[in-house]
């Protein structure tokens, strides 16, 4: 449950008493955010495919 819900739910001013109360996170569940967070980096690195040089572009500028 997303927890601005929950914390309206009960009734909790701070949203901190609503975390610190109804999340528990232990190793396990660290390693897998991080197994997430790598795997949306690999996605993304996909999608971009190879890095290209982009050609130097000539700029003119006009005096005035």
């Amino acid at each position: 449950m997303n927890p601005k819900s929950l914390q309206y739910l009960m009734g909790h001013s701070d949203i901190g008493v609503t975390l610190n109360t109804y999340t528990h996170l232990g190793l396990n569940d660290a390693a897998k955010e991080m197994e997430r967070v790598q795997k949306a980096e690999e996605a993304r690195k996909e999608l971009e495919g190879p890095k290209k040089e982009k050609p130097m572009r000539r700029t003119m500028f006009r005096a005035i």
